[in-house]
């Protein structure tokens, strides 16, 4: 039979796991309240924060130039990577000009869009990061480019709301040998 001492030992170790289970309830109903229906998770957006704006010029496959009311933002399109073209420092990438110009003909100028964050807003070079998507068409471009085979995975916790997407997307892609994956066999190689 256990002391009443005994019993006083137990009752903390209870309490504390009931302190833990609580917890861990108060979490979940954070994360039902901030990802559940109605919050913007799950549509294109983690953070919920949304602006429509225009294209003013396609960068490359995978940055391109927005106008948001009166100001001009260099965009980062998140969670994907085209191969190079621009950049200096390194040679132009094997299907690159491609990507560029499929970018263009997804977002001509004065394309309206919408452009959905994800938890961090800038990236190092201090340029928006973000989902886009065509206005006319609800076209979710990030995506786009990686199932039609020019652009790769690439992500950067914690900016991830749409990695399983683009992952099975590229695996359909290079299964199919669309784009890169067939003229490169894969991203970052040169031409």
């Amino acid at each position: 039979m256990a002391s009443r001492f005994d019993i006083l030992e137990v009752v903390p170790r209870r309490a504390r796991s009931l302190l833990a289970l609580l917890a861990l309830l108060a979490a979940v109903v954070v994360a039902v309240v901030a990802y559940g229906p109605g919050s913007g998770a799950g549509d294109g957006s983690a953070s919920g924060d949304r602006t429509g704006a225009e294209v003013v010029r396609v960068v490359d496959g995978d940055t391109v130039v927005v106008r948001v009311g009166s100001v001009e933002e260099p965009v980062r399109l998140i969670g994907i990577d085209t191969p190079e073209t621009v950049d200096p420092r390194s040679p132009v990438e094997c299907f690159g000009k491609e990507a560029s110009r499929r970018t263009g003909e997804l977002l001509p100028v004065g394309t309206p869009v919408r452009v959905v964050r994800d938890v961090e807003a800038r990236d190092r070079y201090q340029r928006l990061l973000a989902y886009l998507y065509r206005a006319e068409d609800d076209t979710f471009v990030n995506l786009a480019l990686v199932e039609e085979g020019y652009a790769s995975v690439l992500t950067y916790p914690p900016n991830v709301a749409h990695t399983d997407a683009f992952v099975v997307a590229a695996a359909e892609a290079r299964e199919a040998g669309r784009g890169l994956w067939s003229a490169c066999g894969g991203p970052d190689e040169p031409p």
